[in-house]
């Protein structure tokens, strides 16, 4: 059952556009970790590796109780009601102002032909309203996400791949095919470590399973020493296999976040959150 849930998901890949079908694909996705752990429940994958290595996930709760993202989730919050020089808000350029969307994101946008994702429509936000841009890896856009992934938190994933517009399922198409990719000095995919070892150990790490991947950013991670986002996560992967990294907010890492949070449909939000 493992060996055919990756091969459907490959199978899509190959197939071309025509007979995507990102559904099955999440089903199939589903199904090969139900079989790999049996014990764990859609919404245990939330916690990401944490749900998998118990001596792992100890440490976190504990780190939990005093949260080191809590200094971000707090400026977040503040930076959130600071007006633009206009007198405009970010939430004014939000649905329901911001406020329990995070679960909703990424969004296919029909009017620009493009996945957008809640970090992009934050800066989108402030270009429209004649402020710069944010740097997208770390920093105030990180805090800005921590406390609208805060006010979301329970709410399951729930995003949309629209039928009326071929341009969506061909950006998710694009996303899972970055996934399923070989690349780097090393010849990994996403996939290598993520779905068809998911649960072993490199070197002293236990690999987490893709599900849920998206769920619980931006996070505070030990290594850092400080809150990130999802796509400074998604850069530092590629170096460590040695490959040349596309850039946060990329089309190509905004694609991969819409396969991977599609394929998290159901799964809760619960960051911010805590890493290694």
């Amino acid at each position: 059952m493992t060996f055919f849930g990756i091969s459907i998901l490959l199978l899509g890949i190959q197939a071309g556009s025509a007979l995507a079908d990102p559904e099955q694909d999440r089903k199939a996705l589903t199904e090969h970790y139900r079989t790999l752990f049996p014990k764990l429940t859609l919404q245990d994958y939330a916690d990401g590796v944490y749900a998998i290595d118990p001596g792992a996930r100890q440490s976190w709760r504990a780190i939990e109780e005093f949260p080191p993202y809590e200094w971000a989730l707090e400026e977040g919050k503040t930076l959130f009601s600071i007006p633009f020089s206009n007198s405009t808000h970010y939430a004014d350029c939000l649905p329901n102002r911001g406020i329990g969307i995070a679960q909703l994101y990424p969004k296919w946008n029909s009017e620009t032909g493009e996945v957008v994702t809640l970090a992009k429509a934050l800066n989108d936000c402030r270009e429209r309203n004649g402020e710069p841009p944010l740097p997208y890896q770390k920093g105030e856009i990180a805090s800005l996400l921590a406390y609208l992934a805060s006010t979301s938190r329970g709410k399951a994933l729930a995003i949309e791949i629209p039928d009326s517009d071929p341009r969506a399922l061909a950006a998710y198409q694009a996303g899972k095919a970055f996934y399923y990719e070989r690349r780097g000095q090393l010849n990994f995919s996403c996939a290598t470590c993520h779905v068809q070892n998911a649960g072993k150990r490199l070197r002293s790490e236990v690999l987490s399973p893709s599900l849920g991947h998206t769920s619980h950013w931006p996070v505070y991670r030990l290594k850092w020493g400080e809150t990130g986002t999802l796509h400074r996560r998604f850069a530092e992967c590629l170096k460590q296999v040695r490959a040349e990294s596309p850039g946060a907010q990329s089309a190509q890492f905004r694609n991969l976040e819409y396969f991977l949070s599609y394929m998290g449909n159901g799964i809760p939000i619960n960051g911010p959150s805590i890493r290694k």
